[in-house]
């Protein structure tokens, strides 16, 4: 499912307009980016947890010539963990 097909799902399910639950979803979007930059999580009870972490610099190997060590930087990164009732309902499908 794409954000399209996720947008016509929504809008029929809660009766709005196929362009409010677009916005709804690019507003979540940005909300949780917001959060994540701030280092801040969002927690979605039963869901799941959308969160920053930083992996650390470390060396690598250059894909085109496998000889030639190179240092990956640090970076932060999105986690998404999933959340107890998330993890039950794919079980049982």
């Amino acid at each position: 499912m794409n954000k399209a097909e996720l947008a016509q799902v929504l809008a029929e399910k809660l009766n709005v307009s196929k362009r409010e639950a677009e916005d709804m979803i690019n507003a979540f979007v940005e909300i949780v980016t917001a959060q994540l930059k701030k280092n801040e999580e969002v927690v979605l009870t039963g869901f799941g947890a959308f969160t920053a972490k930083q992996r650390a610099a470390r060396m690598g190997v250059n894909p085109q010539n496998p000889t030639q060590k190179i240092q990956i930087a640090a970076v932060r990164v999105p986690k998404f963990k999933a959340g107890k009732a998330l993890k039950d309902a794919l079980k049982a499908a």
